[in-house]
């Protein structure tokens, strides 16, 4: 594990740890725990078990690998109390622990992965969200937190930018992104339920754009993309005019707010996770990327590629006035920071 990874895995810890206190002896079980953000639930709580808990927590982490890893960089963890199933959860869970915590994060985020597999998307989602539920009708857990994502609200109104968790959407349930857009606002719709007719203590998360070490460079989202063609000295492809913006957040500050929702939201509630500044364009962020680099790339504008879905969202901004004023959070690190912490991961990573 490099020494920036170790470094966020304490910033995490370091910032949740009085509330983490309530998952002392407790059973997490977490779907896509291989995935990007699912490893880093995983090696915090390893770590929270080494550095906080007294009485340690127990992990059953499950994933299908269909785009998380085995040979994870984070989860070379060789311990007792974390189980880490081959698994899918569009099949019944059945397990004879008693489950505290529930997350659902096992998902395809990537556009170009949600193109690759649509049927696999919707079924993780929906399927997944109603088996895990009924896991929770059964055991009774403490907290049930399912990932959405701010793709639900589709292509907002102007005027509703930075997005609230209020806005309704404004997303086409036939269109070239329904798959990933639609399953996540229908499984929202079986949270709720499950809330109003069995009491599951259900909250939910859209993340806004989170990004960090650990993306894969074929995850095809922006950011890797740009950061790893970059350091190979070609050029950044920035889809069309690149003049659509987005925020982005760094891994530990969204990794923060996933544990302050999961253990301290209030129940049927829906959170936007993410940094809500700054609101930047796609091809101002290839220059700053470019300019950090300082090898001779160059950010250059190219039509959408046949493997990206269409109907790309122009603007994507959270409001985070509820997680901040419900549960004191506050996003730490600034774009360049992380971007920078990212270049000097995949410099690591990938002999670059």
């Amino acid at each position: 594990m490099s020494s920036i990874t170790k470094k966020d895995l304490n910033n995490i810890v370091e910032r949740i740890k009085d509330e983490a206190k309530k998952l002392e002896g407790k059973t997490i079980l977490i779907s896509g725990g291989s995935g990007f953000i699912g490893s880093y639930l995983n090696a915090v709580l390893f770590l929270l078990n080494k550095k906080v808990l007294k009485n340690k927590c127990k992990v059953i982490s499950i994933d299908n690998y269909i785009t998380g890893s085995r040979n994870n960089f984070l989860l070379d963890i060789k311990d007792k109390n974390f189980k880490f199933m081959d698994g899918d959860v569009r099949l019944p869970i059945i397990t004879n622990e008693k489950v505290d915590y529930i997350v659902h994060a096992a998902g395809l985020a990537s556009p170009f992965y949600y193109k690759k597999y649509p049927l696999e998307t919707i079924e993780s989602a929906v399927l997944g969200a109603k088996n895990l539920l009924e896991l929770a009708r059964v055991t009774k857990p403490a907290s049930f937190l399912f990932f959405s994502s701010s793709e639900i609200y589709g292509d907002p109104d102007p005027a509703s930018v930075p997005t609230p968790e209020t806005y309704a959407g404004h997303v086409s349930s036939v269109g070239p992104r329904a798959c990933y857009d639609e399953s996540k606002r229908l499984a929202e719709t079986l949270c709720i339920t499950y809330n109003q007719i069995y009491n599951v203590p259900i909250k939910i998360v859209r993340p806004f754009n989170i990004y960090g070490p650990g993306m894969k460079h074929i995850d095809y989202r922006v950011i890797p993309t740009f950061i790893y063609k970059g350091l190979k000295g070609e050029n950044l492809p920035v889809h069309d005019k690149g003049v659509q913006t987005r925020t982005f957040c760094y891994i530990t500050d969204a990794v923060v707010a996933i544990f302050k929702v999961l253990i301290s939201g209030k129940n049927s509630e829906v959170y936007n996770i993410g940094n809500d500044k700054p609101e930047i364009g796609m091809f101002e962020l290839a220059q700053m990327i470019t300019d950090m680099l300082n090898n001779g790339a160059k950010p250059l504008r190219k039509n959408y590629p046949p493997n990206y879905p269409a109907g790309e969202p122009q603007r994507r901004c959270p409001d985070l006035t509820k997680i901040k004023k419900q549960l004191n959070y506050e996003p730490e690190i600034d774009l360049k920071t992380g971007l920078n912490q990212t270049i000097l991961w995949f410099k690591e990573e990938y002999n670059l």
